[in-house]
């Protein structure tokens, strides 16, 4: 993403979304991950939606579905992601890790008559089976308004690290 503009709103859809009302959806949306209600989350999404996490050497304008990523999901992967997170299925994850999310710098920026993009900070702090893991970066996200509230169209986590940990897993939603 190139450099963002720091609107306090964007005209989409004949209405006026506003930063707080943004911040508020993204601060919830870290609410619910943190609480692990998967299917919460995933109301959060439009059909036809994508949740990307490209690799640690992604660059702003790369295509992470060319380049490579560490998820690179469509609508029916999001889905199947949240069925498998949910059972016992997910070893890596059962029991549940621990994590604490913050968000913060959002910034609005380019919009369409239907979307808008967002970019954020985060921080995830994850503890699980006696480790401590910070994983930090920024959101490149595209939302749509709905008569429902915010919905993403694209959910993108880019890691701020040079390369992850050996043995490092992302088992869980960044």
């Amino acid at each position: 993403m190139t450099a963002i503009a720091n609107t306090h709103s964007v005209q989409c859809q004949g209405r006026t979304v506003t930063r707080p009302e943004v911040e508020d959806f993204l601060y919830a949306e870290a609410d619910i991950l943190d609480h692990w209600d998967y299917d919460g989350w995933l109301a959060l999404f439009e059909p036809g939606a994508r949740y990307e996490i490209p690799t640690t050497d992604y660059r702003p304008g790369w295509s992470p579905h060319e380049t490579g990523s560490f998820v690179d999901d469509d609508w029916d992967l999001i889905r199947a992601r949240v069925k498998r997170l949910k059972s016992r299925k997910a070893h890596a994850e059962n029991p549940h890790s621990r994590t604490h999310r913050l968000v913060s710098n959002v910034r609005l920026s380019e919009h369409t008559e239907d979307s808008f993009r967002v970019a954020a900070s985060f921080v995830v702090h994850r503890a699980r089976d006696g480790h401590f893991d910070a994983y930090v970066g920024w959101y490149e996200h595209v939302l749509v308004p709905t008569g429902d509230g915010l919905r993403f169209r694209l959910r993108r986590s880019v890691l701020g690290h040079e390369s992850l940990a050996a043995g490092a897993r992302l088992s869980f939603i960044l």
